[in-house]
């Protein structure tokens, strides 16, 4: 039950940041490429890739908060729901060019984010 709550309490956490941050980025963007959900998502796969590595590095951070961080906050903030959801509004305005572009980058960058992170973490 305590892993659950962790997982919930992260997931709640990270969703209203990736709203919030998501939102301020878009705003202040005047092109109808989804660069919030871009840039969250790719912010998200390095904070996982960095949470990963201390958790796998002499057990930097206990399971618990392994849980709290990657699967709760990291699962609440980059959704890939919100993901799909931009491409098919961008499918709908008939920019298959970005939709290319931003699932290209979001695969690309977000694999290497996450490599990156880890790499950082075993790096010290």
């Amino acid at each position: 039950m305590r892993s659950i709550l962790l997982v919930g309490l992260g997931g709640f956490i990270g969703s209203i940041a990736r709203y919030l941050i998501a939102a301020i980025i878009q705003n202040k963007s005047t092109s109808i490429f989804p660069i919030g959900t871009l840039m969250v998502n790719i912010v998200g796969c390095l904070l996982i890739g960095l949470f990963l590595g201390l958790s796998d590095k002499q057990n930097i951070i206990s399971p618990e908060l392994r849980l709290f961080l990657t699967i709760g906050f990291c699962g609440g903030f980059t959704t890939f729901s919100s993901f799909t959801n931009d491409n098919v509004q961008l499918i709908n305005s008939g920019a298959l060019l970005q939709v290319l572009l931003y699932t290209g980058l979001s695969v690309i960058v977000g694999i290497a984010a996450t490599y990156i992170g880890f790499l950082i973490v075993k790096a010290f």
